[in-house]
């Protein structure tokens, strides 16, 4: 998986087709920093107690509902952002003014990405973006152009380590002056992912397997270097990218005995990744994958690879949206039932398809919404970004790990971040490890790496 790199031409081959969602999981090595923990009360800026009801909020929401990959890959950020705005228009909107939501489909591809943000911002007239999730996102600088905030969306490439004006829902650290990504090109992520494993799980042995590709294998190298620098001994796999022989790795990683499976591949190939693993009866401490694969899909995903499928673990930047026992993951859990019985894909007492990507979604649509509310009846978009750029750590009420934008001049050389990390049981779903999310830190070094 690529971190962070602009999307293939297209056509593409079938093959290229797959690989294509290996650009999702840089996301979980860029996690949010661990900061003072502090509820949203201490820093918005509320306006005027009564509402002053007007016309209504225009948001727009950009997604790759259909794609070379498929358009499920790509829709979970638009569920849960449009879930929250149903909710919070009943509970009476942005002081009184309701939130209309405004969709548009790129197609998962640059020239799609080009024409939403021209029908957005000039037709619709949008007052901001929110919970984007673009395959290919080339309409940022457009958006960035116009001052247009763009809130909460998922960094898949670089864009929102890029542009000013666009806000990615883990924060960052960035200049965003509009030039290079990150600091002269690079960007960083920690290794509190390993560290979390050795430290937790007493992994001392991983395995990285990757395609012979050159964004899969580019990524992988990366998860090499991060591996290695918290001492463990690693072991490189690359299979072939139209042809692949998991068999045979499967066989390797039985001999070699490792204790942790890392990948850079997209959900197919790791799907028949664990499948080979069970057949070859490798024993596992985890197959760890990213918040792009933490869904309720496990079962059907995975549903010939029993053993490899209860060696799944996540890791990630957000509350497991399993955990029923925070209330604002309750509030979401509900919505999203009421959302999918009002379309139809509910029946009596069936849970919803849910997963992670949901919930960051409703995050980013509650991040904006407070920007909204801060500014009172007097709504602007300087008003927003003053409340995005305040410089104080932002949770969606715990949903988040603290997230900040703080246009640093050098790239830090450590930093403490946090992860939250679940682990697939059949007949329990997604269950938390490792404690409470806010708990669960390290201080680790960055490394940078190119986009």
């Amino acid at each position: 998986m690529s971190p962070r790199h602009p999307a293939a031409e297209r056509p593409v081959s079938l093959p290229c087709r797959r690989a294509l969602t290996l650009f999702l999981a840089v996301a979980a090595l860029l996690a949010a920093g661990c900061g003072s923990r502090l509820p949203e009360s201490d820093f918005e800026r509320r306006g005027p107690s009564a509402p002053a009801a007007g016309p209504p909020v225009k948001v727009g929401i950009i997604s790759s509902a259909t794609s070379p990959v498929g358009g499920a890959a790509f829709t979970g950020p638009r569920d849960g952002a449009r879930a929250y705005f149903e909710r919070l228009n009943r509970e009476g909107g942005v002081h009184g003014r309701k939130v209309e939501v405004v969709t548009c489909d790129d197609g998962g591809s640059g020239a799609g990405s080009n024409e939403c943000v021209q029908r957005l911002l000039h037709r619709e007239k949008v007052f901001a973006l929110v919970a984007g999730a673009s395959l290919d996102y080339a309409g940022a600088p457009q958006v960035a152009k116009a001052k247009v905030p763009d809130i909460g969306g998922q960094p898949i490439g670089p864009e929102y380590e890029t542009y000013p004006h666009l806000y990615g829902i883990y924060g960052s650290l960035a200049p965003r002056e509009g030039g290079e990504p990150g600091w002269g090109g690079k960007l960083y992520g920690g290794t509190e992912v390993y560290r979390y494993f050795k430290r937790e799980q007493g992994a001392r042995k991983a395995a990285v397997v990757s395609y012979n590709q050159s964004s899969s294998a580019a990524y992988a190298r990366l998860v090499v270097r991060g591996l290695k620098t918290e001492g463990y001994d690693v072991v490189s796999e690359q299979v072939d990218f139209a042809l692949p022989n998991f068999r045979a790795v499967a066989a390797d990683l039985r001999s070699q005995k490792v204790d942790l499976v890392f990948d850079a591949m997209d959900t197919h190939g790791n799907a028949q990744l664990c499948e080979s693993i069970d057949e070859a009866e490798v024993k596992l401490t985890a197959k760890v994958t990213n918040v792009q694969n933490w869904s309720s899909a496990v079962p059907d995903e995975y549903k010939n690879a029993p053993r490899c499928r209860n060696a799944l673990w996540a890791t990630g930047s957000s509350r497991n949206y399993e955990d029923s026992s925070h209330p604002q993951v309750r509030a979401f859990r509900d919505e999203m039932g009421r959302q999918a019985k009002k379309d139809g894909k509910k029946k009596g007492g069936d849970e919803p398809a849910l997963s992670q990507w949901q919930l960051e979604g409703w995050a980013a649509a509650m991040w904006f919404s407070d920007a909204a509310k801060s500014c009172g009846d007097r709504l602007t978009r300087p008003c927003v970004e003053r409340f995005m750029e305040s410089g104080k750590p932002y949770t969606a009420r715990g949903l988040l790990l603290p997230a900040e934008f703080g246009h640093r001049a050098e790239p830090p050389g450590e930093r403490r971040t946090c992860l939250s990390v679940a682990r697939w049981r059949d007949g329990k779903g997604w269950r938390d490890q490792g404690g409470d999310m806010t708990d669960n830190c390290f201080t680790v070094p960055q490394l940078g790496y190119q986009p």
